[in-house]
């Protein structure tokens, strides 16, 4: 029966797409191991499982040879469950899921998963002129994401997108290239196929109408990986299998930023943090812009050394701030400008890019006239790296990499590994990597920091922390920022996020900051920033600006154990932070271009006010759900799209029904976080018979944790049946963290007065709020000695 149906897909690929190159023509197989080598007649392929939902296919053109190296994947082929088999009309490599068909006569290469056609290539391999290509054939319907960060829409197909990482200052609603530019394509018939090649070229995302894709590079491999799911979460933990998953980022770096450009002194920067602790307004952080190595925004660029001018003191700021609970991050460049005082040594010490003639090559460009670091030269990374482990020793918490697609990078520059064409789009992932390595040399045991404006696909195992560029300080600017933190989460670059109220341009709009701080509270990373013709520091806003900013950035501390708890999700299965809506409802097609509402972590909706003078928003409830107005508590059935008013101090944000939310009291730093003291939500509705969550926490700082199995998983467990309603708390991994807990339950929905209430066994008072409708019932939880069983008679 098996072979029965091979045969009759073999028969089927003839139907579903056009035979590839027609000079293309099928010689021999044979099995290397788990892997199968194809000749054709103009070079070979080599077909390679890495998991039963990922494969890599490789074409080596007859006149090339065989390069196994990938800049992005670090996860080590499937040695078992693999199966070749080699019949008349094609040849069979078959994992437990995911299976390649390649079709002998007229030659073809088709995936499936499950008996189910994902796609095929179409012409396959072609060298043009200028370019080289892979096509694949496209259904009609699908809707296609990927190609890095740009502001299109969430369904990219149409575009011919350039793969050339470079800054698009001051962009709005509309860019089609901006600083990551990532070779990917993920399809709403959940695949992706990541093109594992660092050279610069194009994705034709069917930009004919013909229902074609294409990848186009000026050189490289050929090599492409297509990684399936069954699910979205599926796809993205696969994917980041394949490239890295993120490191835990430190705790702090949920914190709220102070940050602007720039800071130009020593007093500046500790009378800025002093006026956030008399405002009582929470910080964790403090960046330092282009002032603190020279006076001036041009000609100083390179120095990489504290102005003692401005700076006198460099390490006592450092103690001061840390003294604050507050941490240091420096900007750093990766030019060195011929009026630094840094250019004799790059020069003599040999650190620069060459031009033909073997000389540092210089050029022009807004900063000065400069050179540029190459990082992929022994002397170039050693001289960076040592700056890097000498800052850190002095204190600094963090690394802001700055400029680094490169912003001007000429292609007649040579690099020690290629053209400057060559390397353009990895040069920020590899310089991401140089940070993270230098930090950990410097401070084994602390998690690094590391923001940088340019990555690769891949970069996020170097705990690379993205953003979204020189974004226009206008309502258009903060429109495009869901989709481009949607899409990028997608692509396993989780911390995408934006500098919050807009960077470029001096508009003072106090409602469009206002709004923004307000979406920053349920994204990634919370950082205003912007150029100092308008400060982004809420302490320097009007008083009623500051009251609104004050009271979302409380928010953001408050829900600190469910945002660390998101963190440790994305580390160990590279789920996003921000989630599309079609997360939840995998066949809802509306969904496939939605970006107006998004899940942030599993539970929680947020629909952010985008429009000036915005009065009333639709918003789209997922379906098989209850959701919970998460400031009123007002039930509405998912499913369906609802207009919903707004208001001044919150954006539209709900909780979905069988949720446990926890979080804390207010605080000023993520260092007085007490983990055993925590308020934990449950949002209770009769829909729900049973549910469950876990929250994950260490000491927010560590880089082995894990590994060393230094946390603690709290599991969280409700289950009703009848007018009963019983919840089970346990603590899972490490007798180190097990502790008296302070735990105070919220149960939200709960209509009449409950009839009793034991908590293991005990009968308690009922602490039921008729306003409220709440039960809100503390205890102590002594994690050591028992699990917490509590059960509730509703009355019903």
């Amino acid at each position: 029966m098996k072979t029965f149906l091979f045969t009759l897909i073999s028969i089927f690929c003839v139907a579903i797409g056009f035979s590839q190159n027609p000079n293309r023509l099928f010689k021999s197989a044979e099995t290397q191991g788990t892997s199968l080598k194809v000749n054709v007649s103009d070079g070979y392929y080599i077909i390679k499982p890495f998991s039963s939902e990922i494969i890599e296919t490789t074409f080596v053109p007859i006149e090339e040879s065989l390069n196994e190296n990938s800049h992005a994947v670090v996860l080590k082929p499937e040695t078992s469950n693999v199966q070749i088999t080699e019949r008349g009309a094609d040849v069979l490599l078959k994992t437990n899921g995911l299976y390649v068909v390649v079709k002998k006569s007229p030659f073809q290469i088709a995936y499936y998963f499950k008996d189910k056609h994902i796609i095929s290539e179409k012409a396959g391999y072609i060298k043009n002129d200028s370019l080289e290509t892979i096509q694949f054939e496209l259904t009609k319907d699908e809707v296609l994401y990927g190609g890095g960060a740009r502001a299109l829409g969430m369904n990219r197909r149409g575009n011919r997108l350039q793969l050339y990482n470079r800054a698009h200052y001051g962009y709005e609603t509309h860019s089609e290239l901006m600083n990551y530019t990532l070779p990917i394509v993920i399809s709403s018939n959940k695949y992706l196929i990541h093109f594992d090649n660092a050279p610069i070229g194009f994705l034709d995302l069917d930009s004919k109408s013909d229902n074609t894709l294409t990848y186009e590079t000026i050189s490289g491999r050929k090599t492409y990986q297509v990684v399936v799911g069954e699910t979205w979460y599926d796809i993205v933990d696969n994917y980041t299998d394949l490239t890295g998953k993120q490191p835990m980022l430190p705790r702090w770096a949920l914190g709220n930023f102070s940050s602007r450009f720039g800071y130009h002194s020593q007093n500046e920067v500790i009378e800025t943090i002093d006026k956030f602790k008399a405002d009582n307004i929470p910080v964790d952080a403090i960046i330092l812009d282009l002032y603190w190595f020279g006076k001036d925004i041009k000609g100083t660029m390179g120095n990489l050394a504290f102005d003692r001018d401005s700076f006198p003191n460099p390490k006592q700021m450092i103690a001061d701030l840390k003294a604050r609970n507050v941490e240091t991050i420096l900007i750093t460049e990766p030019f060195v400008l011929t009026t630094s005082n840094r250019w004799d040594e790059a020069v003599r010490k040999d650190i620069l890019a060459k031009d033909s003639l073997g000389q540092p090559f210089t050029y022009d460009f807004y900063f000065g006239n400069t050179g540029l670091i190459d990082i992929y030269s022994n002397k170039g990374k050693e001289w960076f790296d040592a700056i890097y482990k000498d800052l850190s020793q002095l204190g600094v918490s963090g690394f802001w990499g700055d400029l680094g697609e490169p912003e001007v990078h000429p292609s007649a520059l040579i690099h020690a590994n290629g053209t400057a064409d060559e390397v353009h789009n990895i040069y920020g992932h590899d310089w991401a990597k140089l940070v993270y390595e230098s930090s950990l040399k410097a401070n084994p045991s602390l998690r690094p920091f590391v923001l940088m404006r340019a990555g690769y696909s891949g970069s996020q195992r170097y705990g690379m922390i993205p953003w979204s560029g020189d974004v226009n300080r206008t309502w258009g600017g903060l429109q495009s920022q869901p989709e481009i933190a949607l899409q990028m989460g997608m692509q396993g670059l989780a911390y995408m996020h934006s500098d919050l109220g807009g960077f470029a341009g001096a508009n003072l709009d106090d409602e469009l900051y206002v709004r923004w701080l307000q979406y920053g509270v349920f994204q990634p990373i919370y950082r205003p920033h912007a150029q100092e013709d308008v400060p982004s520091e809420p302490v320097f806003r009007s008083d009623k600006v500051k009251a609104l900013a004050k009271q979302a950035i409380e928010l953001r501390y408050k829900l600190l154990p469910y945002n660390y708890n998101l963190m440790y999700e994305n580390n160990q299965t590279g789920a996003p932070l921000m989630r599309p809506l079609f997360f939840d409802e995998l066949d809802n097609l509306d969904l496939f271009t939605y970006s107006d509402a998004y899940l942030w972590g599993k539970d929680i909706l947020v629909a952010p006010i985008l429009k000036a003078g915005q009065k009333e928003k639709e918003v789209y409830f997922p379906n098989d759900n209850i959701w919970f107005d998460f400031y009123t508590d007002e039930r509405i059935e998912g499913g369906q799209t609802r207009t919903v008013a707004t208001k001044e101090n919150s954006i539209p944000t709900y909780v979905r029904a069988g949720a446990f939310v926890p979080m804390t009291e207010a605080m000023n730093s993520t260092k007085n976080l007490d983990s055993n003291k925590i308020q934990l939500h449950y949002f209770h509705d009769d829909s729900v018979t049973q549910s469950k969550r876990k929250m994950y926490s260490d000491d927010g700082k560590s880089t082995d944790n894990i590994q060393t199995k230094e946390y603690e998983i709290l599991e969280f467990q409700s289950k009703r049946k009848g007018n009963k309603l019983r919840f089970e708390l346990r603590h899972k991994i490490n007798i180190n963290y097990k502790s008296s807990k302070l735990i105070v339950l919220t149960i939200h929905n709960i209509i009449k007065k409950p009839k009793k209430i034991k908590i293991n066994g005990e009968t308690v008072l009922v602490g039921w709020n008729d306003e409220t409708k709440m039960i809100t019932q503390p205890f102590i939880w002594n994690t050591s000695e028992e699990e917490i069983k509590i059960e509730i008679k509703l009355n019903n």
